[in-house]
């Protein structure tokens, strides 16, 4: 992985006129483009709106009882999502019309957060540009993720208009479009379905992406392949972060009676997490992961008193996601010293603890910088070098795990076959 500029392949799409990730106003108008050559297929509503006022886009091919409903921008730092459903729908009015099947995407279920991660798509798709633009929101805030319905949350508007389109569409299958920073590919399915964890790796192993075989994102879920996981039953999820997959947008669709598969592709791909023979040494790897993780928090704790208290358009929920992901890290330390050192575990799974332990302080250092970049005088400045320090060191060790990036096509091109698969699977044969 390096952060030298790089020259990006174009997407081969007729209507996404980019070279990278499309901003969300770009994926509008690609949609708006297909809706205007293909009227009698395809058509472009409003769904509903953000929290700040922002348009929620639905593209709509073809019509009948059986729906498919794609969910792009989930999570604001995984611009995959928008790129994927455009190609997604370009994809469905290259096939002719599959009778009795109507296809639905969102284009970007969180346009508010993707707006404050817009600066990394106009330039060279590195990871140190990346993180000098990055956010991604607490878990609170994450519209697909539902509150507690005995709780003092109420749904975001985003949440609701998602809801709001599972209940009227009753899809028999709902795909999330995720992308994880860096790792590998996998699935997670709301119900069994067999014949995908074959087709699923194929894909990734077609775009040489590497399968996630022990994801940090579906610990103690049952994987009955690689690659693939099962949501848990309520109260069996991650016991560490307030992830509960009952209380989501995923969950939701079951009780129409149908299937969510949340598809996760890598910006860039780090080889070992499809590694699953015993790690080495696992005591003195999950030791050293706590102790990396467990410094650098407290490095980066000690900066908050340089940040101003101000109101503002991206300083909210910045401070809020910084804060949040503070909090979460000593539970994630004290998990992997009570129960991880101690066990016998995968070359995968200490991979995920490695890339955790410099994930988080990069995260949270990239955002620090963002909420002090407009600071003056000495202590400001020391703050940021402090946290510019963070943000280089974590760099250098994700380079060191062996992160290659993975051109925008090809995690485009794996996404848009899952989906496919996905549905080949649950819909009537045409």
């Amino acid at each position: 992985m390096t952060d030298t500029g790089r020259r990006t392949r174009r997407i081969d799409s007729p209507c996404l006129d980019t070279e990278s990730y499309p901003t969300v106003a770009r994926a509008i108008a690609a949609a708006r483009r297909l809706a205007r050559r293909h009227p009698g297929r395809c058509r472009v509503l409003e769904a509903g709106r953000s929290r700040a006022g922002r348009p929620l886009v639905l593209l709509s091919v073809d019509d009948g009882e059986h729906s498919v409903l794609v969910v792009g921008g989930p999570h604001p730092n995984e611009p995959v999502g928008l790129a994927a459903a455009v190609r997604l729908a370009e994809r469905v009015l290259e096939l002719p019309p599959r009778p009795g099947v109507g296809w639905h995407v969102l284009l970007c279920l969180d346009p508010d957060g993707a707006a404050l991660n817009e600066g990394w798509l106009n330039g060279p798709l590195t990871a140190a540009r990346h993180y000098e633009h990055f956010f991604r929101p607490a878990f609170h805030e994450q519209p697909e993720l539902l509150p507690h319905p005995d709780g003092p949350l109420t749904p975001m508007p985003e949440s609701l208009v998602l809801t709001g389109l599972i209940d009227e569409l009753r899809p028999a299958l709902q795909c999330s479009l995720h992308g994880v920073d860096f790792g590998g590919a996998f699935v997670q399915l709301s119900r069994p379905l067999p014949a995908l964890a074959g087709r699923f790796a194929r894909s990734a192993a077609r775009g040489g992406i590497p399968l996630d075989v022990d994801s940090y994102d579906a610990l103690g879920w049952h994987s009955p392949a690689p690659g693939t996981y099962l949501m848990p039953p309520p109260g069996r999820g991650h016991r560490t972060l307030p992830d509960r997959p009952e209380l989501s947008t995923w969950s939701y669709t079951g009780r129409h009676g149908g299937t969510t598969a949340v598809l996760e592709v890598p910006m860039w791909a780090i080889d070992a997490v499809g590694d699953a023979r015993p790690a080495p040494d696992v005591p003195a790897a999950v030791e050293a992961c706590a102790d990396r993780l467990r410094s650098r928090v407290a490095e980066l704790t000690a900066l908050l008193p340089q940040v101003p208290r101000h109101a503002g358009v991206a300083y909210g929920p910045l401070l809020r996601s910084v804060e949040f992901n503070l909090a979460v890290c000593p539970p994630v330390v004290d998990d992997w010293l009570a129960d991880w050192s101690t066990a016998p575990l995968s070359v995968s799974r200490v991979t995920t603890a490695r890339i955790v332990a410099e994930r988080l302080p990069l995260r949270i250092a990239s955002m620090l910088l963002r909420l002090l970049a407009d600071c003056g005088g000495p202590a400001a400045d020391a703050a940021r070098a402090r946290a510019r320090g963070v943000a280089a060191a974590s760099l250098e060790g994700l380079q060191r795990l062996g992160a290659r990036w993975v051109p925008v096509e090809t995690q485009v091109a794996h996404q848009t076959r899952a989906v496919f698969a996905a549905a080949d699977l649950l819909l009537p044969a045409p």
